[in-house]
């Protein structure tokens, strides 16, 4: 059966929607010729759209080199529509409570292009706190938050962020093997807890909002300070396990009012 074409043809639309959707599919920054052979396109053929969606600010061209890759404008709007202003709306409340609960500050990432972006930050009420901004990109292999991601994703969308990872592909295959193994076990687990790889002297707890493999997953994280300085071993697990239940607690909130 032969694919029906659209009734009504707009080249123009067609072009920008062909470039801003291969752009995001791409890990690094192209040029105007690898663009146009990406599409099959005369590069003349999209000199105009490019300048268009710079203007616009879709697009951000590198002075140097003149690469041009997809700005974060859409995820800016993409606040506005399912699913990341309805898990929005639905975790801020319930963040909060945790944040004051705790006296600890937490935050909800989601993937984005490979790696791992805050979406959501609850700041907590203490006067001394570790604040994150909304909207910062971290590596997903090497963030608590990105491999609870990485670990619940689908095994293409997993191959893919890896392949596009550098530490991994500097990695033998041993390595590699045992990364895998890391991920299986923390799938299995409900609060993943490790040290911070971009602070020193902070414990990120960590847990999945959703469910594995499911079309809205994020993952919620409580960044505890100094949880190993001053206390004795046995205060260190009941804090610990205080923080892991709260956040269970909550994530289950938040994964209920997404219809999980």
């Amino acid at each position: 059966m032969t694919q029906q074409k659209p009734k009504y043809a707009v080249p123009a639309v067609d072009k920008c929607l062909d470039i801003l959707e291969f752009l995001a599919d791409q890990p690094d920054a192209k040029t105007q010729a690898e663009i146009a052979i990406g599409l099959n396109r005369n590069p003349n053929e999209i000199y105009r759209v490019l300048v268009g969606l710079e203007n616009r600010g879709y697009l951000v061209r590198e002075n140097h080199s003149g690469r041009y890759q997809v700005s974060l404008k859409l995820v800016n709007l993409s606040r506005g529509i399912a699913p990341v202003d309805q898990i929005r709306r639905y975790a801020i409340p319930h963040m909060e409570d945790l944040a004051v609960e705790l006296g600890m500050s937490c935050h909800l990432c989601m993937l984005y292009q490979s790696q791992t972006m805050v979406i959501v930050q609850a700041s907590s009420p203490s006067p001394v706190s570790l604040n994150i901004a909304e909207g910062s990109l971290f590596s997903t292999l090497n963030t608590t938050s990105g491999k609870v991601l990485l670990a619940n994703s689908p095994d293409k969308v997993k191959q893919m962020i890896l392949q596009r990872e550098q530490d991994f592909n500097a990695m033998d295959v041993e390595q590699q093997k045992d990364l895998h193994d890391q991920l299986t076990q923390i799938r299995g687990l409900e609060v993943y807890q490790a040290n911070c790889s971009y602070a020193s002297g902070v414990v990120d707890f960590s847990t999945l909002i959703g469910k594995p493999d499911g079309k809205i997953i994020a993952s919620l994280t409580v960044s505890a300070m100094n949880i190993n300085q001053g206390l004795e071993r046995e205060d260190n697990k009941v804090i610990s396990e205080n923080i892991g239940q709260r956040l269970l607690d909550t994530s289950a909130k938040i994964s209920a009012q997404l219809g999980y």
